[in-house]
């Protein structure tokens, strides 16, 4: 049976390929095009860049739209959905950078890379962090949300990896009873730390019923809450982005700002900044085999299974702010 044609790439152009159109996803598509746009003007490059939109269902009939004007990269696509229609059943098409990852771990193909703004990557980085500032033994509060529980299974995972010893759980209740028993449960059997897998509303009902010992928590902890409710999170240890953690930082200083409010948006908004410096890089003929990149959802790695690793910074909520943190001596 012979081979499959390869694809041959017709020019250098890029294409970021979006479900624009989508109900569902289409606010978070904008303000992923919105930096990749930004960023590509910044460079003087804007020229060199396709934007193709879709709707829900709409993303192959989009890649098809790429692979026949021949561009060098595809950006995208942004949900796990559309990424798992693609590999499946777009076998010919150009080099591609997706924005998400597979939702089974499975390993990307030949010519595919992969960087994300995935709660997992911020939970394996708490928990070394949490394991590097001592603590062995570590109880989880974890609300029946798919994400937050995606971020507990992430973190417990990492834990067991780094060594720490196995985590007693407890299903979020904000019945006042309940917490109460929490409380005293935690007061028996004292962890090294505890880890908030909730909403930041949710997270500071419960901080209060807690023991004085470290507690971290997901990336959206402070999202939205006023400075009153934060303070009820003193102390809480959490991931950001750095687009969010440093906005006045230099390396930053000639990308103009998300029109914005919601932070949810402006993650999403630093992806696509980052998403066009490593498209620049990986449309060239011949892509790199190492990246080290500082950028604006956090450091990034290229590995072997050209996924792109990222590591936010490790933030502290203190006096009602959102600061840096600093590991204890």
């Amino acid at each position: 049976m012979p081979l499959a044609p390869a694809y041959q790439p017709r020019s250098d152009r890029i294409a970021i390929v979006l479900p624009l159109q989508s109900s569902l996803y289409g606010r978070a598509a904008e303000a992923v095009r919105a930096g990749f746009l930004a960023a590509a003007t910044t460079a003087g490059s804007a020229a060199r860049v396709q934007v193709i939109g879709h709707a829900d269902d709409g993303v192959l009939p989009a890649v098809a739209v790429a692979t026949e004007a021949g561009v060098a990269l595809i950006v995208g696509p942004l949900t796990r959905d559309d990424l798992k229609t693609v590999l499946a059943l777009a076998p010919l098409k150009p080099r591609m950078l997706a924005l998400n990852q597979p939702e089974d771990g499975a390993p990307l193909p030949a010519d595919t890379y992969a960087v994300a703004l995935t709660i997992e990557s911020d939970a394996a980085l708490l928990a070394r962090r949490a394991y590097e500032d001592g603590a062995r033994s570590i109880a989880t509060v974890t609300s029946d949300a798919p994400l937050q529980k995606r971020f507990s299974n992430a973190f417990t995972a990492e834990w067991e990896r780094s060594g720490g010893r196995a985590l007693k759980q407890y299903r979020f209740d904000a019945n006042p009873e309940v917490l109460a028993l929490l409380r005293r449960e935690l007061a028996a059997r004292t962890p090294d730390a505890v880890l908030l897998a909730l909403a930041g509303e949710e997270a500071a009902l419960v901080k209060p019923y807690l023991s004085h010992k470290p507690v971290y928590a997901s990336s959206q902890i402070a999202d939205g809450l006023q400075s009153s409710m934060l303070r009820d999170l003193e102390g809480v240890r959490y991931v950001e982005i750095p687009w969010l953690a440093d906005p006045s930082a230099a390396a930053f200083a000639r990308l103009p700002r998300a029109d914005s409010s919601d932070p949810v948006l402006e993650r999403l908004y630093a992806l696509g900044l980052d998403a066009f410096a490593l498209g620049e890089l990986l449309a060239n003929a011949v892509p790199p085999q190492r990246v080290e990149f500082e950028g604006a959802t956090g450091h990034l790695s290229l590995t072997l299974s050209r996924n792109f690793t990222r590591e936010g910074r490790l933030m502290i909520i203190h006096d009602g702010q959102s600061v840096a943190y600093t590991s204890p001596q």
